[in-house]
């Protein structure tokens, strides 16, 4: 696993620290200095979520590599996750259609991700989640905790599925966020702004990964949901947490 934060060239699990000082290890609880910078400046820097929105093609990832560099440049120290599921352009980066990338940690589920995550919790400031939509339910009390820890956290999801429903859990973070950033894309049918994702092809699965060919940014009024067969709810990973 690589997880590269702060820095495009930093070994993994490794990071810069503002200034220009030695990297850290995060299977390591920071100590003495790295406690100290943690909260250098707690007042400037408060918890919040930011969650970007929007039908496919309309850049959500795009946007979160750019707010994530944006914090790099800043020098906070960022952390970026992702799902299993969409391995569609790179197992180990958050990736753009318009093939912008951002080293990411692939993780299973939200337990996995919690787990991963909060081992280095007083070290990370800024925490991006790339296709929420594909964590269970479990990931909007991670989200309120880590925003309560003092963090900021970005997240990027589909709100919709490709039959126009409201795309659990993205509906709970859009109303926890502290900013919500709606984006929408180009309609291939006929140029109008498009909010929602058309499937091409008769597959029900509600998670049916992938880009140009498979999906294609649709208008309202050239959106054409499967609505005659039932929805086939495909089984995501879930944590244990979100079981009891």
């Amino acid at each position: 696993m690589a997880l590269f934060m702060a820095g495009n060239s930093v070994p993994a699990f490794h990071m810069l620290v503002p200034g220009g000082g030695p990297t850290l290890n995060l299977r390591q609880q920071p100590t003495g200095e790295a406690n100290r910078m943690t909260t250098a400046h707690p007042e400037l820097h408060p918890g919040r979520i930011e969650v970007i929105t929007g039908p496919m093609f309309s850049g959500k990832s795009e946007e979160l590599i750019r707010r994530l560099k944006r914090a790099q440049i800043a020098k906070r120290r960022v952390a970026c996750f992702k799902p299993d599921l969409d391995i569609r352009y790179s197992r180990n980066a958050i990736a753009s259609h318009s093939a912008q990338t951002l080293d990411a940690l692939t993780v299973v589920n939200v337990e996995e991700l919690k787990a991963v995550l909060m081992p280095m919790a007083e070290v990370v400031e800024v925490v991006g989640i790339d296709e929420a939509q594909f964590f269970d339910a479990s990931l909007v009390p991670l989200t309120n905790e880590l925003v309560r820890m003092g963090h900021r956290v970005i997240l990027a999801g589909l709100d919709t599925t490709f039959a126009g429903e409201p795309f659990a859990p993205m509906p709970e973070l859009l109303a926890i966020a502290d900013e919500v950033i709606k984006l929408s894309a180009v309609c291939m049918q006929c140029g109008a702004p498009a909010v929602h994702t058309q499937r091409l092809g008769s597959s029900q699965s509600l998670v049916l990964v992938g880009a140009a060919g498979v999906y294609e940014a649709r208008c309202r009024a050239c959106f054409q949901p499967w609505t005659d067969e039932q929805t086939e709810q495909l089984e995501l990973p879930v944590s244990a947490s979100a079981r009891e």
